[in-house]
């Protein structure tokens, strides 16, 4: 019976887990979609990726697009840049202020997750040329 509990102890943190990466992919979501979305231009945002303190989102609005860095703080999820491919880089990742474990964690989910997309929102994604800056820090 003990190594019943312990599969159904296990069972239960995983759903928990699972449970606080949803509530996060979601809040990832609604930051994005209150400072982008507009009636004329729709904003889609999908897959969220998390690991640690930090997300990934890709996101399209009418004929562009590309993926957003966030970070959470006290006062929620926050968008730190804004970039293409260049995001898909651990390095660059870390140059923004990423621990390298949790960048290796959030370029792997993003590739997982990415494989499940077109190849035409792909294209997309892959549009948005450089890195912008959105929350002001620079790093080194």
């Amino acid at each position: 019976m003990t190594i019943l509990k312990a599969l159904m102890a296990v069972a239960s943190l995983v759903r928990a887990d699972a449970a606080v990466a949803g509530a996060d992919q979601d809040a990832v979501r609604d930051v994005l979609m209150a400072t982008f979305d507009k009636p004329e231009a729709h904003l889609v945002v999908d897959p969220v990726v998390v690991s640690g303190g930090h997300a990934i989102a890709d996101w399209t609005q009418g004929a562009t697009g590309g993926r957003a860095l966030l970070r959470h703080s006290a006062s929620g999820w926050r968008l730190v840049l804004c970039a293409g491919d260049a995001i898909k880089d651990p390095a660059a990742l870390r140059l923004a202020g990423v621990s390298s474990s949790d960048a290796a964690e959030l370029v792997a989910a993003l590739a997982a997750s990415e494989q499940q997309l077109t190849r035409d929102r792909l294209a997309l994604l892959s549009s948005f040329e450089g890195v912008v800056r959105m929350d002001g820090e620079l790093r080194q």
